[in-house]
Order: structure tokens, then sequence, then C-alpha cells
């Protein structure tokens, strides 16, 4: 039960704070990428852990709410940033510069996560069911490998395409699938920090 909630709340937190730096686009090693690929990727991970303890039907429960939150939270930003902000208070505009969502890249950001979590849900199963209960770390490597191009290449497409030139929506898709690749590798250890939910 506190291994559920805890691989929950922090699946859930991950995804939030992917979604609100997805929004600063940054340089790293010559390469274009939205800041929330450095800790996006962890949730497919975290997802494999949600996997092990609520099985699939609680897992794709797990991703939808988390859709949910993420999009009332780009919602309530607008809201605020919307309003009068007390410059008496010591309040600012440039609140609302910084976290006001950019509709294209939040809806993209969350319609990509929706999708990939969801392929990468039935990878894993297929894995674990069709394949070997053996080797954890396999099916997190199987998983990602499915999921993480369709995740890179949507939020890619849908976010930027149309809007930079083709060259670059590339390189932030490569960036992307680079990026996510290795933190999935460095990730692999945490699928064994909780137990299945069949063990005894």
């Amino acid at each position: 039960m506190i291994s559920a909630l805890l691989v929950s709340v922090s699946y859930i937190a991950a995804q939030m704070l992917a979604d609100i730096s997805s929004l600063q686009i940054v340089r790293v090693f010559g390469m274009s990428l939205d800041a929330g690929t450095f800790i996006y990727p962890i949730t497919f991970t975290l997802r494999d852990l949600a996997h092990k303890v609520l099985g699939v039907k609680g897992v794709r429960v797990l991703i939808i709410a988390a859709a949910v939150i993420n999009l009332f939270m780009a919602f309530y930003f607008w809201f605020v940033s919307r309003l009068t902000p007390d410059t008496a208070a010591g309040s600012s505009e440039i609140w609302g510069q910084v976290l006001a969502p950019v509709w294209r890249i939040t809806l993209a950001s969350i319609a990509a996560e929706v999708v990939a979590e969801l392929i990468d849900t039935e990878a894993y199963r297929i894995w674990v069911e069709k394949v070997t209960h053996k080797y954890q770390w396999m099916r997190v490597l199987v998983s990602n490998a499915v999921s993480v191009p369709v995740d890179s290449a949507m939020f890619s497409f849908l976010a930027f395409f149309g809007m930079m030139p083709l060259t670059s929506v590339i390189q932030i898709f490569w960036g992307n699938v680079i990026i996510k690749g290795a933190v999935t590798f460095f990730s692999l250890p945490l699928i064994y920090s909780v137990r299945d939910q069949n063990e005894k």
C-alpha cells in the first residue's frame, strides 16, 4: 500500500515537473531540447514500478489521472496569469510570462505523455506475460525502447512543426531520444525498488 502510494505520487509529481519545465527550450551539447526532457524519462520507469504494484488497470488509471491533473494545472496557471498582480505586495507580471501555458506545447506534451505511456504499459505487459517474468531491467529497456521514440516524435512535431524549420524539429526529436535513452539506462536499477504485486 505504501509502495503504491509513493510510486503514484512520484509519478504524478515527475509528470508535473516535466510539463512545467517543457516550456523552456535549452541548448545542451549543441542540441535543442525542452528542459522537461531531463526529468520526464524517469516517469517511464516510475510507470513500470506502478505496473508492478497497481497492475495494468491501475496504471492505466494513473496515466489518465496524471494527464487530467496536468491539464488542470495548465488551466489554473493560465487563470492566475490573467489576474492583475498586486505589485504593492511584491507580485509581478513576470510570473504570468513565465508560467502561463504555451497551449500548443502544453497540449502536445500531455497528448504525447498519454499515448506513449499507454504504449509503454502495453509493451511492458506483453513482455511480462508473453516473453518472461525474469530480468526486470529488460522490461524497462524494451518498453522504453518502444515508447520513448513515440513520445519524442509526437511531442516534437505536435509542438513545433510549422513553427520552426524542420531541421530544428528533427534536432529536438533526436535530442529527446538521446537524453531520454540515457536517463532510462541510468534509471534501470529503480525497477528493483518495489516488489511485484503477485510476489509473496
